[in-house]
């Protein structure tokens, strides 16, 4: 992935991930890994969901068609990982992150689909921002898989952020997205009390 796309999503962001919440993430390798998966899981059936909903338009369901079937590579090979390091495959519940942010969503058409493109466009970005702060800090062998997932990651936050801008021109785009990159930060920086792959920073006891 080449720098000046990573610096892109740094500066689409509205802050970087804090320091807490990548110590959370080292002192917690079992649930990181479980949470990827179930991220991959999400973000394929998310892109297959819109491609039923969305039938009439034919460059959401190319980019999106693709977008799935990576998605869940990735999911097959975090389970490998996860298989080869013992590591069990429980059940967890969800963060509260994507539900928030899609509580911004406006509920009537064609709003919807755009802020709903949106906000795709912002949890790939951060998903990408996050491997890239985690891959240094890993163990060799998981450090170069999540450099790995950059290209692809920043490749759909490209994707769904062109949608939106077809759809609905670079002004509607530039109008909307202040609010949903607000709540976005608060969400990051604000505390969580259960670890995952896009929680906040821990709670302090």
């Amino acid at each position: 992935m080449a720098a000046t796309d990573l610096a892109a999503i740094r500066s689409f962001l509205p802050c970087a991930t804090p320091r807490a919440w990548v110590d959370w993430a080292l002192q917690n390798p079992s649930i990181l890994l479980v949470d990827h998966a179930n991220c991959e899981k999400k973000a394929a059936s998310t892109a297959l969901n819109l491609m039923y909903r969305y039938v009439e338009h034919h460059d959401l369901l190319r980019r999106l068609s693709k977008l799935a079937r990576e998605e869940l590579r990735h999911f097959e090979q975090v389970i490998a990982l996860m298989r080869a390091r013992d590591i069990d495959y429980p059940q967890l519940s969800a963060s509260r992150y994507a539900g928030e942010l899609r509580r911004g969503v406006r509920s009537a058409e064609p709003g919807r689909l755009v802020d709903t493109l949106l906000v795709g466009a912002i949890i790939e970005a951060r998903s990408c921002e996050r491997f890239a702060v985690l891959a240094p800090e890993l163990d060799a062998e998981l450090g170069e898989f999540y450099s790995s997932l950059l290209r692809s990651e920043a490749r759909h936050y490209q994707d769904y952020l062109a949608l939106a801008r077809a759809l609905s021109g670079a002004e509607e785009v530039q109008r909307r997205l202040p609010g949903l990159l607000a709540r976005e930060r608060e969400l990051i920086e604000s505390p969580d009390t259960e670890f995952r792959f896009h929680s906040g920073v821990p709670t302090l006891a």
